[in-house]
């Protein structure tokens, strides 16, 4: 309708134009000032007609990228376990800060085996759904059912209904190196124990944790060959892992993510084993081997996934020595913006050092860690950051004590 109008005032336009050029003087001064009335009118009505679809195609354009409607789903230690999920979650709370027209609303289930059929539950009331964690790496039917709907999928791959790895256009799906932060881990723990025993305490044996278990083994075996630290990995046999493989890895597993309880018994006896810097890995659990080290004396952990500096208060002082760290929240930024923006593109990507997605805490005043201690960890950090060194992973075919960059 308003091209219409605007085709038929611009025909008026020209129509007057013409009758003006080919009058007879006489009249010619009226016959100008009704052609200039007409023009003035015409391009008015021509103006006008030009703003409201200018207007109306920017209404349209803002509509279709503005109020995302963003779930979260975790499970089962929720979005304020102080670590894996309240990362996630704090990226979608970074991106809500830019555009508060956009809504999340956090869902967790507690039961791993569960985890598709929540997302599945409210896949219709959401644009956006980010899932935490390995367990909801079967959402690759929902992801086709659903093609309006885009995933941010975080520590898996989707896979299809024959479990299948695939890649979706509205699956972003983000994997990280897990085994670099711990590496990190391992050579801080390996340079300031006091005792020569350190472990890793993990949650359960996904690849994630797997990963974060070889790299810090890797970590102190490199710090114990060349930079001179003198120390050893302890081990629980009563409490070591099976991969999803089916595989003995070994380790430290509390067998879940929000079990405080024993995650204070396995941190209470490493430390009773000699252990006096533990790393932990394992989400809500790990607030129990947290407090075990405060409660004992002179013990130390290293925080997980992201700066756990703070959790580490005890008193007037501080057991958190660093913290390895996955940079979870700026890639769902980095995703949502992407959706906001119509460039949101699927993809099974596996993040490092190269993107600056792993790494450790290094800052004045948020870790404890020596000058040296520094110095080595971000020399030998460089190397793996280049490929010179490249840390055992639950499956690159390394192991913690013949991986690439050892000897």
């Amino acid at each position: 309708m308003k091209k219409n109008a605007l085709g038929i005032a611009l025909s008026c336009v020209m129509a007057v134009s013409l009758l003006a050029g080919c009058g007879s003087s006489t009249g010619t001064g009226a016959a100008a000032t009704s052609a200039a009335a007409a023009t003035s009118a015409a391009a008015a009505e021509a103006t006008s007609a030009a703003a409201e679809a200018t207007s109306a195609a920017a209404a349209a354009a803002t509509s279709a990228t503005a109020g995302l409607k963003i779930a979260i789903v975790s499970s089962p230690s929720g979005v304020d376990d102080g670590s894996f999920n309240q990362d996630n979650y704090k990226g979608i709370q970074d991106f809500i800060a830019e555009n508060p027209d956009a809504s999340v609303t956090p869902v967790q289930e507690e039961d791993t085996t569960k985890a598709i059929q929540a997302v599945s539950d409210i896949v219709a009331d959401y644009n956006v759904i980010v899932c935490c964690g390995f367990q909801f790496a079967g959402i690759g039917t929902l992801a086709e059912e659903n093609p309006s709907v885009d995933f941010i999928l975080v520590d898996s791959y989707p896979t299809d209904a024959d479990g299948k790895e695939q890649v979706y256009d509205n699956v972003y799906a983000m994997q990280f190196k897990e085994q670099e932060s711990g590496f990190c881990a391992g050579m801080a723990a390996a340079l300031e124990t006091k005792t020569g025993k350190v472990a890793v305490v993990n949650g359960m044996a996904y690849p994630s944790n797997v990963n974060y278990q070889y790299g810090f083994m890797s970590g102190v075996n490199y710090a114990v060959k060349h930079c001179g630290a003198k120390a050893e990995c302890v081990e629980l046999p009563s409490y070591a892992g099976t991969d999803v493989t089916g595989a003995a890895v070994g380790g430290n597993y509390i067998g879940a993510f929000n079990d405080e309880a024993t995650g204070k018994v396995v941190g209470k006896a490493l430390i009773d084993e000699g252990c006096d810097i533990l790393f932990v890995a394992a989400g809500g659990s790990g607030n129990g081997v947290f407090t075990a080290a405060k409660e004992a004396k002179d013990v130390k952990v290293i925080g997980c996934d992201v700066d756990q500096y703070d959790d580490g208060a005890n008193g007037d002082s501080n057991i958190v020595l660093t913290s390895g760290l996955k940079i979870m929240d700026k890639n769902v930024t980095l995703q949502l913006n992407n959706i906001k923006n119509g460039t949101f593109k699927g993809e099974n990507a596996l993040l490092g050092a190269d993107t600056d997605s792993t790494g450790y805490v290094s800052t004045e005043g948020r870790c404890q860690l020596s000058a040296d201690t520094i110095s080595k960890i971000d020399e030998a950090f460089a190397k793996v950051k280049s490929g010179e060194i490249v840390p055992a992973a639950n499956f690159n075919d390394l192991k913690p004590d013949s991986f690439t960059g050892l000897d």
